[in-house]
């Protein structure tokens, strides 16, 4: 029997998206070419201090996992996590883009230390955001509705940010562009902390055992393994197009104004899409709808190469299937990861929810990481030249051929490998026909 969680439920756990839909895709999007083409860094060394903060979450996120699982707040075992610490990355955020850009050495370590800051605060406040739902319902179909809401308001905060942090940043400069997107976190975290007040909680009693118990147990569930591997290297994929958005189209399209029409294009049929994938996991069910998504994103990306030839419709149209394929491969996971959380826990009597959020958090994170590194080093193959502010280079042939591939065929190739991974997925064939019996 289907137990619906009550509209404001959904629609207050949704706005914590706008959190981390802003703070998962901005530092993606300008972060390297604040350093690259502001500052002036190295693209190679610029690519190690946008990953090397992510990194530190693979480490951070599993930790922030079981400290919410032994958590024994009055006000609910995960939430007050999200106003503390999503309220901390917020003003972090605006702090890292207020430092000076000269001397080079000094602005470098200002962004180092300042998105050290954000990462750790985003940490306690993504894992335990990620671990409510399953506590929230234990209904398979229940868990696919709540992410729906998510995934729409998570593509509202990507065309949001995506669109308009650049043009701030453009006509009022950095410092204004993170004091505005520092806002918009904010209001993203305190709508998720004030909207699920009084929600309802299934929790089970904390797992025993040390830390490295838990991660082994959790390491050894196929179902996770093969989930988590399908979305970090979907993460990956989708965080080398996003650093190359910039650069696209700076020295392809030649049109600042790309840069938000191709956010426009990637995220306006995402809102159109995400309801019809729900419906999808309804009739074939969530693994199924996963893998068809994976292919709109491989088809997709492939034919971002059009960029190279700056033919822009073309690429629009490209961007749109992404788009497409982006929403159901935010909305299947997202549901399985509770399912499978939540398996376990009925299973073994235990709550390992954090851990397995933590885990799949870190995940994502190395992955989003992953993707701005994977694009410097690319950037660098191809001879990329980098410049300060108020500067232009004409970038050489090799730049811009290597700008082009790792913008298509690349995050194309990834995709392909993480269709692949899915196939370990076994759970969703049992869940299925326990929901309809």
């Amino acid at each position: 029997m289907t137990t619906e969680l009550p509209a404001r439920v959904r629609r207050g756990y949704a706005l914590g998206s706008v959190a981390t839909g802003t703070f998962g895709t901005v530092p993606g999007l300008l972060l390297l070419p604040y350093l690259t083409d502001e500052i002036g860094i190295g693209a190679a060394l610029a690519g190690v201090l946008v990953f090397a903060p992510k990194a530190w979450d693979v480490v951070l996120n599993p930790i922030a996992g079981r400290i919410s699982d032994r958590s024994t707040h009055p006000a609910g075992r995960r939430r007050p996590f999200l106003v503390r610490a999503g309220l901390t990355l917020a003003v972090l955020f605006a702090v890292m883009f207020a430092g000076p850009t000269e001397p080079q050495a000094l602005a470098a370590a200002w962004v180092a230390v300042a998105f050290l800051g954000c990462a750790s605060a985003y940490a306690f406040f993504q894992v335990p955001y990620v671990a409510m739902p399953a506590e929230l319902t234990l209904d398979y179909a229940e868990r696919t509705r709540l992410m729906t809401w998510r995934v729409v308001v998570l593509a509202l905060a990507i065309l949001v940010s995506g669109a308009t942090a650049p043009i701030v940043a453009d006509q009022l400069g950095h410092a204004a562009m993170g004091a505005y997107v520092g806002l918009v976190i904010a209001l993203g975290v305190l709508g998720a902390w004030w909207g699920t007040r009084g929600a309802p909680e299934h929790p089970t009693e904390t797992a025993g055992g040390t830390f490295a118990d838990q991660l082994r147990l959790v390491a050894q569930n196929p179902d996770f393994r093969a989930v988590l591997l399908t979305f970090v290297v979907q993460a990956a994929a989708i965080g080398t197009v996003l650093a190359g958005v910039a650069y696209v189209a700076d020295d392809l399209l030649d049109s600042t104004a790309a840069n938000t029409f191709l956010f426009v294009a990637f995220v306006g049929p995402a809102l159109l899409v995400t309801p019809l994938w729900e419906r999808y996991a309804t009739t074939r069910g969530k693994r199924s709808g996963y893998a068809v998504a994976t292919v709109f994103l491989v088809i997709g990306m492939a034919a971002l190469l059009a960029a190279h030839e700056g033919w822009l419709a073309l690429t629009y149209v490209a961007a749109a299937l992404v788009g497409i394929g982006y929403a159901g491969a935010q909305v299947f996971p997202m549901a399985m990861l509770p399912d499978v959380a939540a398996d376990d826990a009925s299973r073994s009597g235990a709550n390992r929810i954090g851990v397995f959020t933590g885990v799949w958090t870190a995940g994502e994170t190395l992955g989003l990481a992953l993707g701005p590194g994977i694009f410097a080093l690319v950037l660098t193959a191809g001879g990329y030249v980098s410049s300060t502010s108020g500067v232009t280079v004409d970038q050489p042939d090799g730049a811009r051929l290597a700008i082009a591939l790792g913008f298509s065929v690349l995050p194309a190739l990834l995709s392909a490998i993480s269709l692949v991974l899915l196939r370990g997925y076994r759970l969703d064939d049992r869940l299925r026909s326990a929901d309809v019996a």
